[in-house]
């Protein structure tokens, strides 16, 4: 049925061509010397875009209505890139469309044959491997043994070798930032002797590391890893993301791979690189004999390369697949990311902070950017639509930079070891990753792009902190209707430079997307994950949700459905759908909105998002989901109070402001004398450690100690009303420790021992009476129906109830009030912003 699909939209497309466009044919049994005809066509893509340029240059009348390059069924084996070239430009009128109505596979792959039944002796292979490992020849490539890192069979990637079987690593005991070594626990029956090709694999919060290991010395039950440069400088002395060390939450998973002595498990591929052998144990269900086996030869399958005065224009490819890319940068020289993919060229920690953009700046970085199947540089008005990448190595499409108004419509993104789409200039090499990127040539910015209804699955599989979509310095860019799922970090990044600073970015717009399970791998996550200042972007009626528990070592609850992350500033977020409220604004700039998210956004928001009608049919491609679980926000009341100086607190319109910039409502915000309370969620917590210190109080506390807690539902044994308002007052305990404990005590059993007093709560509506403690200061939160007062209501609650009357009193003599209350004063009432 998917090819059904696909060939009905491809053949309804050819019929909006005008008569006189020109077809130029390629086929499998096609030859370079034919005329490309139906009848005679041409053997290579590369000969039809010849003669296509051909026809360009020479202004042939046969091309005013565009030229069509209809390539017949096949897998196409490719030697070299495909380069469109700014002489295969098109117009608006007379385009050039490379097309296919069957399915026609651009492969940068080379099938590996020959496989026999090993029966010899290979030293180091494990004793249950014996008798079960298939082995081939690795072909010569450009007059070498062939290198690779990935290996389908039957068109599923095999695993490389590794020492810890399945989903499961391994814990380091230390890392050694001067030496540049980690220590690792030894494993029973993996012997560590021959490290020939062996790489260390591991996780740190976002990104993790690929070490080509050195040296292994065995220390007691322990080993201690070395590696070799350029990666080991850079992994030893680059601060963010660092290896994981903790005592309550684990140190930093790893494994290793890439050794015959871990090939123990059927699935696991293994690469001799001195014998040009290539080892391997079948599943049960795989006949070698019969097997399609394939491993990538070529890091890039299409370039189209303009440049910045003469960019390509108008080549639009529609229904093909892109497939068996390689990258081999971390076989070679490791592979140490710093963010999204990008892998660091040099950084370091600063001796002393700052620079002039960032005062507070510790660090420094360069970094490079990941090879990519298909890469565009400087076109505008380029589009691919229908198409497949999968089985890639790393990036699958790349639009680098000086792009605009391209398109990236309806296609599918399976099975890539890195990000499925990267967009616009993230950092140039040269330049340190925290600089504002604003060049005075805007032609090299990445302008109205548009990517949508694309179904991005299982992708990021390699590169655990690469992402679904990540756009970099963008502008005009419009993200609209694609799903994402099965990813190991972030499912769209957007953003660059962790700064407050205007720079290239604005009126950018990330709507209607549905993005679910991911963090399949990596912590400070989040669905959709901003970065710097963005005038006039917009992220609207997004659809976030499942995010997987990745049991790895890192803060637990450092999860996010959306995150506007360092520098994000001017962005409205408003009627995204999530389970919970649980974002993170950290280290934001000015003039964010937050409007109207959460589990209460409309249901026809939360149906329309993701694939629209028309390409649906790309659903049947969905991934099968991980086993690990899903993470679910447990939501629970928290009251932060700041005090200030000399009653110097913000005015009600910046309160205002603060609120809408920080997802609260302005009705949650009390004062009282030179305090401010906020009473919120356990969600917002986090995020509200990080933006409260913009408002410069002299202290910060944090309530979460929640020791009695009368819930109406529970408690009085009916529904409560649909909206109430809050009452927040406070007061001290007294300094005696002994009677503290005396009043704690009462309230842990006042529902058993003294029941007339939730009686009493009752009688007076109350919905909720929460109290919170924070060394000896209480915060009580009393809950009544909506435009009801108070003192209307509590005399009820003693009413006919003299046993209130007397708990009241015994409370009495334990509280006293906070600092600044009168002398008679005990209670103090926080009145809300108006």
């Amino acid at each position: 049925m998917k090819k059904i699909s696909i060939t009905f939209l491809l053949i309804c497309s050819l019929l909006y061509f005008k008569a006189s466009a020109v077809d130029i044919y390629v086929a499998k049994n096609g030859n370079d010397t034919n005329l490309g005809t139906k009848e005679k066509p041409l053997a290579t893509l590369n000969f039809a875009i010849r003669k296509a340029r051909e026809l360009r240059r020479l202004k042939d009348s046969s091309i005013k209505g565009g030229i069509r390059i209809i390539v017949g069924k096949g897998i196409y084996q490719l030697h070299e890139p495909i380069v469109i070239r700014p002489e295969d430009s098109g117009t608006k009128d007379s385009p050039t469309e490379i097309i296919a109505t069957e399915k026609v596979v651009l492969s940068g792959g080379i099938k590996i044959n020959g496989w026999k039944k090993f029966n010899g002796t290979l030293p180091g292979l494990p004793k249950n491997a014996i008798g079960k490992v298939w082995v081939a020849d690795v072909p010569n490539f450009d007059g070498n043994g062939l290198l690779f890192r990935q290996l389908w069979v039957n068109g599923n990637k095999a695993v490389r070798a590794k020492n810890y079987n399945g989903d499961a690593m391994g814990r380091i005991l230390s890392w050694n930032t001067k030496n540049q070594t980690c220590k690792i626990p030894l494993q029973k029956d993996i012997n560590l002797a021959n490290i020939k090709g062996m790489e260390m694999l591991i996780h740190q919060w976002w990104a993790i590391a690929n070490l080509r290991v050195k040296s292994v010395k065995i220390r007691g039950n322990s080993a201690e890893l070395s590696f070799m440069q350029p990666e080991s400088r850079i992994q030893s002395e680059h601060p963010w993301p660092a290896p994981w060390i903790s005592e309550k939450t684990g140190n930093s998973a790893f494994y290793l791979s890439n050794a015959i002595q871990f090939l123990n498990e059927a699935g696991e591929w293994y690469q001799d690189f001195k014998n040009h052998k290539l080892y391997y144990w079948p599943k049960a269900s795989e006949n070698m004999l019969k097997a399609d086996v394939t491993v990538p030869a070529l890091e890039n399958l299409v370039k189209i390369e303009g440049t910045i005065d003469n960019q390509v224009s108008f080549v639009n490819f529609k229904g093909i697949s892109f497939e068996h890319s390689t990258w081999l940068r971390p076989s070679k020289q490791g592979h140490v990311p710093h963010q999204a993919g990008m892998y660091m060229l040099d950084a370091y920690k600063l001796e002393k902070a700052g620079t002039p953009d960032k005062p507070t700046l510790e660090n420094q970085a360069w970094v490079g950017r990941p090879a990519s199947a298909v890469e565009v540089t400087y076109a505008n008005n380029t589009s691919f639509e229908s198409c497949s990448f999968e089985h890639l190595a790393s990036t699958g499409l790349d639009y680098r930079k000086g792009t605009s108004n391209n398109e990236i419509k309806g296609n599918l993104f399976k099975d890539i070891g890195g990000s499925a789409i990267l967009i616009g200039t993230f950092s140039d090499e040269a330049t340190e990753v925290h600089l504002p990127y604003n060049p005075s040539d805007k032609r090299e910015i990445s302008t109205n792009d548009k990517i949508e209804n694309n179904l991005i699955a299982d992708v990021t599989n390699e590169d655990w902190g690469a992402v679904g979509i990540g756009a970099g310095y963008v502008r005009g860019i419009k993200i609209l209707h694609n799903e994402i799922s099965d990813v190991s970090y972030s499912g769209i990044s957007m953003g660059w430079g962790w700064t407050k600073t205007q720079n290239a970015m604005k009126n950018n717009t990330i709507s209607a997307n549905k993005i679910h399970h991911y963090g399949k791998h990596m912590y400070d996550v989040a669905g959709i994950y901003t970065l710097s200042a963005q005038p006039e972007s917009f992220i609207t009626e997004n659809v976030v949700d499942s995010i997987y528990k990745a049991p790895f070592a890192h803060l637990p609850e450092h999860w996010f459905y959306l995150y506007t992350d360092e520098g994000s500033s001017y962005f409205t977020i408003k009627n995204n759908w999530t389970p919970a409220e649980k974002y993170l604004q950290n280290a934001n700039g000015p003039n964010n909105l937050w409007e109207s998210n959460g589990p209460k956004v409309a249901e026809n928001i939360k149906q329309n998002a993701g694939l629209e009608k028309p390409y649906q049919y790309l659903l049947r491609e969905k991934s099968i989901y991980s086993n690990r679980g899903i993470n679910r926000a447990e939501d629970k009341s928290v009251v932060f109070e700041l005090i200030f100086k000399n009653d110097n607190l913000p005015s009600n319109k910046v309160l205002e402001g603060f609120a809408k910039e920080n997802n609260l409502l302005s009705r949650s915000i009390y004062k009282w004398n030179n305090r401010l309370v906020i009473y919120t969620s356990s969600l917002k917590v986090e995020s509200l450690q990080q933006t409260l210190k913009r408002l410069n109080a002299l202290e910060i506390k944090l309530y979460d100690n929640l020791f009695y807690d009368f819930n109406r539902a529970k408690n009085c044994g009916d529904e409560p009303v649909a909206e109430w308002d809050n009452i927040i007052l406070s007061a001290n305990l007294v300094k005696d420790e002994k009677r503290q404990k005396e009043y704690l005590d009462y309230h842990k059993t006042q529902f058993e021992k003294w029941p007339e007093v939730s009686k009493g709560f009752c009688n007076a509506e109350f919905q909720r009476l929460a109290i919170f403690k924070k060394d000896r200061q209480l915060m009580l939160i009393i809950s009544i129906p909506k435009g009801k007062k108070l003192d209307d209501l509590n005399p009820k609650t003693s009413s006919n109830n003299p046993k209130v009357d007397e708990w009241n009193a015994i409370m009495k003599k334990y509280q006293e009030g906070i600092e600044g209350t009168k002398p008679d004063e005990t209670w103090v009432f926080f009145k809300p912003i108006e």
